[in-house]
């Protein structure tokens, strides 16, 4: 065996990035041993919080800005198009509202159902 290699388990921890994730939950902060050189698991934790953050504030800052476009654009042609025809069928449906009702009043007066501006008229003249 080489000189200087311990046999068994290493007095402290060797890790790479990857391992660190894992080590975090798994060993308290005060619990791991540092060799000199490795990384600082405080800091470590710190810069992740920090770097988290700033990208949760800024995926936050990017929808509410798209939103925000999104709003105050002027309508598109799906939404000029939907309102043309919105409009179309009201004109078409008030127009078909009175030919309904034309078309019952002339059945009332031709078996006389026709009501009277006022129905007592009928009365005053007797």
């Amino acid at each position: 065996m080489a000189p200087g290699v311990a046999r068994g388990p290493t007095p402290y921890w060797r890790l790479r990035l990857g391992g660190a994730a894992l080590l975090l939950l798994l060993i308290p902060v005060a619990a791991a041993q540092e060799p000199p050189g490795a990384v600082n698991f405080e800091a470590l934790i710190i810069t992740m919080s920090v770097v988290g953050g700033t990208l949760l504030l800024g995926i936050a800052i990017c929808c509410c800005c798209c939103c925000r476009r999104k709003r105050s654009r002027k309508p598109d042609r799906s939404e000029e198009k939907a309102m043309r025809e919105r409009e179309e069928r009201r004109i078409r449906q008030e127009e078909r509202r009175a030919e309904m009702k034309t078309r019952h009043d002339e059945i009332r007066k031709k078996y006389g159902l026709f009501k009277e501006e006022n129905p007592y008229a009928r009365f005053e003249n007797n």
